[in-house]
């Protein structure tokens, strides 16, 4: 067994791993915004935040390993490769400016929370439309990328792909939040006026 087939088990492996940490992490904020009280909030984020480090390192192994496999076997210029490797770097600022920080807010915002139902600062931070949709748009566009690296099309095609991914992920994200958003702060909403002192 060469160098080159090791580094090909391990960009497979790593594709694998960011699947399950995006899903993960979907999974997570699906049940984040269908908790009811703070207490189900925390056990939900002991689960979510393992989804941090799985996902981050096999995205960071998964583009060493493409980067070696394309200067190795094809070239930086190929059409396909090139798409993937901005599709990839995309998806990893996501992560990191959109997810990343709002996910910290609801952890932040969890523990200044006592026990019981949510306070509508910790609601409007989990029922944010852009998390849900963000995440939905990482999880589409590494189908994408699967896509271009089994199938290798040409530029066109490549951009095609994924352009067609960012959208049917953001659309997903749209379709999917704003109820949901709705009804959850409007629950909490509810939650604070029942809190506050009467006289």
């Amino acid at each position: 067994m060469n160098i080159y087939t090791i580094v090909l088990v391990l960009h497979i492996i790593s594709a694998i791993g960011v699947c399950i940490g995006i899903s993960v992490l979907l999974l997570g904020v699906a049940l984040l915004r269908r908790a009811q009280g703070v207490e189900q909030v925390r056990t939900t984020l002991t689960f979510v935040t393992t989804a941090f480090p799985i996902a981050g390192f096999n995205m960071l192994l998964l583009l060493a390993a493409g980067f070696y496999l394309a200067l190795t076997a094809w070239s930086l210029g190929t059409s396909w490769i090139a798409v993937t490797l901005i599709s990839l770097l995309l998806m990893i600022a996501l992560g990191a400016g959109l997810v990343g920080p709002r996910m910290r807010a609801i952890v932040m915002s969890t523990r200044e929370s006592p026990d019981g139902s949510l306070p509508s600062q910790l609601a409007a931070c989990i029922h944010d439309p852009l998390l849900f949709t963000v995440l939905l748009i990482q999880a589409v566009l590494l189908l994408g990328i699967v896509f271009l690296m089994t199938t290798k099309p040409g530029l066109a095609s490549s951009i095609i792909t994924m352009v067609v991914a960012l959208v049917l992920g953001l659309a997903l994200g749209l379709l999917v939040s704003r109820p949901r958003r709705t009804r959850g702060l409007e629950s909490a909403a509810h939650t604070d006026r029942t809190r506050e002192p009467v006289g």
